[in-house]
């Protein structure tokens, strides 16, 4: 039984998924905000709240050890524990906005902005 249990899947398989929700996350961190569909916005959020809270939770040295692991990215990690950790201190959740900005063109998907507060 899945009770209690909230893992977007997207349709893909896992590997897929997760080095897509890696990527993701790492955009964002990088630049702030992204534009891409609702499930993938769905599906990255908790992750970038996550990272964050390592971030600000854990002793430096093992906050960039859990960090690097999970993004493999030297730049998005750098950011996370210089720039957003004294931006989001006094902050215990919810970093990051879903926007709805309308429909795609092409296959009429629904794109939303997801963005740091």
């Amino acid at each position: 039984m899945r009770h209690k249990v909230k893992k977007i899947r997207i349709g893909i398989d896992k590997d897929h998924r997760t080095s897509l929700i890696r990527n993701l996350a790492m955009s964002v961190i990088i630049h702030d905000k992204i534009k891409t569909t609702t499930a993938k916005a769905k599906a990255v959020q908790p992750f970038i709240e996550r990272l964050i809270t390592i971030a600000k939770g854990e002793e430096k040295r093992e906050a960039i050890r859990r960090i690097e692991k999970l993004l493999q990215h030297e730049s998005s990690s750098k950011k996370i524990m210089e720039v957003l950790v004294d931006k989001y201190k006094d902050r215990d959740s919810g970093y990051t906005r879903i926007t709805k900005l309308g429909y795609r063109n092409g296959d009429n998907a629904p794109v939303v902005q997801l963005e740091l507060v």
